[in-house]
């Protein structure tokens, strides 16, 4: 009996490379342009940010729910190829203890691309945060397992446009 593969267009494609998408629609902001030193300096990783329009924040690939922070705004997702990302919403959100997220999955939650994992209200953490700017990264880039292709893209749609693709070294 023959066995079929299905897979989405966004899968592996020869199981070593993977596109991820924008985690919420917006305008792309590189990741040097964020104001915050953790990420424009890379601390964290390598990746891109986003300038939202709406709050609702999606899997940015296919993986597992691998970090939900306890102040919601935060979570990290382990691909199928791998990755580590973590996406932060909003810079200096930490201190809102909570207030303006509402996360939708659990940790060890199997996720697909472009479904909806937390619901972040864009007014209330524009007034008690710094930015609304939700950085993305690859904490695990450092590792040099991966080659990154980075899109040349300013509008994206969440769980929609590519923003780079990733293929094992």
């Amino acid at each position: 009996m023959k066995e079929e593969t299905r897979c989405s267009k966004k899968c592996l494609k020869k199981d070593k490379e993977e596109a991820i998408v924008a985690p919420v629609t917006g305008q792309l902001v590189q990741l040097e342009d964020v104001p915050d030193p953790v990420f424009n300096q890379k601390m964290m990783g390598e990746g891109i940010a986003v300038k939202p329009t709406n709050g609702t924040v999606v899997a940015p690939a296919n993986g597992e729910i691998i970090q939900v922070a306890d102040t919601k705004h935060a979570f990290g997702i382990r691909t199928e190829l791998g990755q580590e990302i973590l996406v932060h919403i909003g810079l200096e959100t930490v201190a809102l203890k909570g207030e303006g997220f509402h996360v939708l999955v659990s940790l060890g939650d199997k996720v697909t691309v472009g479904q909806p994992i937390v619901e972040a209200d864009l007014d209330f953490i524009e007034k008690n945060a710094s930015s609304t700017v939700i950085p993305m990264v690859v904490t695990n880039s450092m590792e040099n397992k991966f080659d990154f292709d980075w899109k040349a893209v300013t509008d994206v749609v969440a769980g929609e446009t590519v923003v780079f693709e990733a293929k094992t070294k």
